[in-house]
This record gives structure tokens, sequence and C-alpha cells, in this order.
């Protein structure tokens, strides 16, 4: 009974109505007839409970921006143009002085580094990743280091590890190119003696040190970006594909206008650029635009709720099980995502977490979920369509009932 009636009210809710309007398009697409392309290959879709995973597409994009992306296809432009007017477009949505399109988070930090270390001189472009002469030492808090900082390396960049906040002054010398700063991990727990992004600022600034920070762990909401930019940060970098539901390979570099027009000479389509692979096309710009515009007028609110609720149905359904346990996750950092963790004693059930991921993976439908650590499964409701919540709770209750 408590269920059904948080459901009417959940119905008849104006939140609600404004989270239809944004899944409409969605079910209009989804009613007409399908060529069926995973099929002719063998491949079956997924109902994507682990999040906005690279490798399966990270995230569904907004139906509307097909049609707009089929028609940019169809004519030639000039590309400068075109990032021309999409960055002018962009850097007004996030508060920056400049912004351009880029191939992922990823391809916005490294071609974000080589502005930093090569700056506009073509010599200096073509000469990268061979920093002999250059700046090229970029410092990153010991603690920020990740996998993605690959993308720094890229670029030719030496790491310098800054184990605490007064090392930070000390670290920057004539070879200093600027500073990484992993976002999302600001500040409050980093060190016992913290320091904040605002501070490192007021190191970097006078000091004429760039830093560009990571913000893929940033969304949602979008106004993260905007907060971001109002610190004077001078880099932000920060993926289309993912929360922000535009084409999966594209990004935005957004911040200073020197150094963002550097970032353009250093990534194609100049192609005496270390960037050169790391082609945009113009289909990718007008579809990111498009998600981007979006992506900053959504109900985040509305979608939270939506998201609370389809994680609260999977909870119901699957908390009816005897000795299966269920707790909603603390938001991740700065971005609020709902993810539902589901735990057991693996012995007494007979089952491990791995062996049901799998056997999610295998059925019908395919279903993907994230191992928890230290034991369980973790289940992240963000932008999954309306309902894909009931044959998830279905097929978890059938495999976890069987043990």
């Amino acid at each position: 009974m408590h269920m059904l009636s948080g459901r009417r009210s959940f119905l008849t809710s104006a939140w609600f109505t404004r989270w239809l309007s944004i899944t409409a398009a969605s079910t209009a697409v989804a009613a007409k007839p399908a060529r069926g392309v995973y099929d002719e290959l063998g491949i079956r879709p997924i109902l994507n409970f682990r999040g906005t995973h690279t490798t399966i597409g990270a995230s569904k994009q907004w139906p509307e921006l097909h049609a707009a992306m089929e028609e940019a296809a169809r004519s030639f432009v000039s590309l400068d143009e075109l990032q021309d007017k999409v960055g002018e477009r962009l850097s007004r949505l996030i508060g920056t002085e400049s912004a351009i399109v880029t191939t992922g988070t990823a391809g916005s930090i490294t071609v974000g580094t080589c502005a930093c270390i090569a700056g506009s001189d073509p010599q200096a472009i073509r000469q990268i990743p061979d920093t002999s002469g250059l700046k090229n030492e970029v410092l990153c808090l010991k603690l920020h280091r990740n996998s993605y900082d690959h993308a720094v390396r890229t670029a030719g960049a030496l790491i310098v590890d800054i184990e605490n906040p007064q090392r930070l002054a000390e670290a920057i010398t004539p070879r200093t190119a600027m500073m990484y700063w992993l976002g999302g991990t600001s500040g409050d727990y980093v060190w016992p003696q913290t320091i904040s992004l605002e501070d490192v600022l007021k190191i970097t600034k006078p000091a004429g040190v760039p830093v560009l920070v990571d913000a893929a762990n940033m969304l949602p909401p979008f106004d993260n970006l905007r907060k971001l930019a109002a610190t004077g940060v001078d880099l932000i970098c920060v993926s289309g594909g993912k929360h922000m539901r535009g084409p999966q390979c594209s990004g935005i570099l957004a911040g200073r206008k020197d150094l963002v027009a550097a970032a353009r000479l250093n990534m194609s389509p100049h192609s005496d650029s270390l960037g050169r692979p790391m082609k945009v096309g113009r289909e990718e710009m007008i579809g990111l635009l498009l998600a981007a515009e979006k992506y900053s007028k959504l109900d985040f609110e509305a979608l939270d709720k939506e998201c609370l609720r389809q994680a609260e149905y999977l909870r119901d359904a699957v908390a009816k099980l005897p000795g299966v346990k269920t707790k909603m996750e603390p938001f991740d950092r700065t971005r609020k995502v709902r993810r539902l963790v589901l735990q057991w004693d693996e012995k007494s059930l007979g089952l491990t977490a791995a062996e049901v991921e799998q056997k999610l993976w295998d059925g019908n439908p395919r279903i993907a979920v994230q191992r928890y650590s230290p034991q369980g499964l973790m289940l992240t409701c963000f932008m999954n369509d309306l309902g894909d919540e009931k044959p998830a709770a279905k097929r978890l209750v059938e495999v976890l009932r069987k043990a």
C-alpha cells in the first residue's frame, strides 16, 4: 500500500510532468521501426545500471540530436568557422572566455596541456611530444594522480607530484607549464592540513602558472561548471558524451581565450600537431552544442527525484529477499547520482557477486551492473529510460531467489 501511494504521488506531481517532457522524444523515436543493426551483428543491447562507462557506450544521445547531426553531415563547412560559432555559444553557457569541442575529457586534457607547453608557436607545436627546451613540468597533487593523467603525459609533460601544501609554491620553477587539478576531489579531505582549489589559485595566479581542471567527475548538475569557471581556473575539461548525453566521442575545453586558441592549433585539423589524430567532425560539434544547451536547462531536481524513484523501486523489490541487504551509496564528491548497493553473505547464499553480475549480463534482458568493494553489487540509476527499473528488478529477484 505504501509503494502504491508513493507511486500515485509520483504520477500526479508537477515534476513528473517535466520529466515526461524530457523523455517524450525518446519514446517517440523508440516507436519508429528500427533496422536492427545490432541484431544483424549478433549483439544484444544492454539495460545500463552500471553508469556512464565508456565501455558500454557511456550514455544515450538525446533523440533530437540524431536529425541535426545527420543534417550536419550532408554539407561541407569550414571547421574553423564552426568551432568559432559553437565555441562562442559553449563559452556563454559555461561562463568562460572561450571554448572548443574536443574528443572527450581526455582529448581536452591532452590539447590543453599542449597549449600550456607549446602555446601558439608553430615550431614548438611541431616539436612536441619532444619537450626539450620547453616548459614541460606539470604540477599535480599526489592524491590527484589517476589513470587519466596519461592524457597529460602524452603531450611530453613530466608530472611533478605535490605531497603537501607548502611544497606547491616551492615546486614552481621556470620549467613549470601548468598545474593539473582533478575536479570533484578538491579541498576538504586532501590532507589533514588542507588545500583548496581557491588556495591553489592564490599561489599559481601570481606565478603565471595555468591551472587545468579535469571536470569529468563534476556533472551533474551543469551549474558545477559555471561555479568552477567563476573561480578563475584557466582551463576546464569535461566530457560531452556521458552525463551531458552528446556524441560519445565529444568533449569541451573551456577557459582562457589565449590558451583555448593555442589548443586549437595543437589539434586537428592542423596537420603538424600532436593532436591531429584527435579529430572532431562537424557532426560531433553540432551534436555536442545541442546536448550542452539542453543539459544546461534541465530540471536537475526533477531528474534526481526520478533517479531516486527508480533506485527505491529496485531496493524495495530486492529487500524482500532473505539475506539480502541494501543501502544507498553517498553522493560521489560533487556529483549527485543515485547508487544502490546490494550485499549478502556469499557462503550462505551460495552465490558470489561476480556470479550474479555474470548472470545478469548473460540473461534476458542483458543488464550491466558494477561490482562493489569489498563485496556486493552497485546499481547506478541515472538517465535510465522510464520503466527500465522494472525488468531489472524482476531479473535481479529471479537470480537471487534461485540461490
